[in-house]
């Protein structure tokens, strides 16, 4: 499996990189906690199960060409909005960052 790309990122790049993130984590760990988190791999390597008509169609690579992809992810438990803000801002500028709160539905529990 392949590691996902710092766009060539040379090794000073790379550093602030994980910098960034390793402050983004300290931030977390102060205000709330960390649930978990992983880097994704190229959006090339997606494997993607359409909805269709009967059986669902399963085919390589993303299902939407976006300019964007998702390269990674947190999911982490923070006390409000303002102070996700703040962590996020921590990630490198380069990042376009959402933030959404998780759904606690009744009857459900995952894992």
């Amino acid at each position: 499996m392949r590691l996902p790309r710092l766009g060539g990122a040379g090794e000073a790049t790379r550093q602030t990189y994980f910098d960034a993130h390793r402050a983004f984590e300290r931030f977390i760990d102060a205000h709330g906690s960390r649930v978990s988190s992983a880097p994704l791999c190229d959006a090339d390597t997606a494997t993607t199960v359409h909805p269709g008509d009967g059986e669902r169609a399963v085919t390589d690579g993303p299902f939407a060409e976006l300019t964007e992809q998702i390269g990674g992810y947190y999911d982490v438990d923070l006390p409000d909005l303002d102070t996700a803000i703040a962590a996020a801002k921590l990630l490198p500028r380069q990042y376009t960052v959402e933030i959404r709160p998780t759904v606690k539905i009744d009857g459900y529990q995952s894992g």
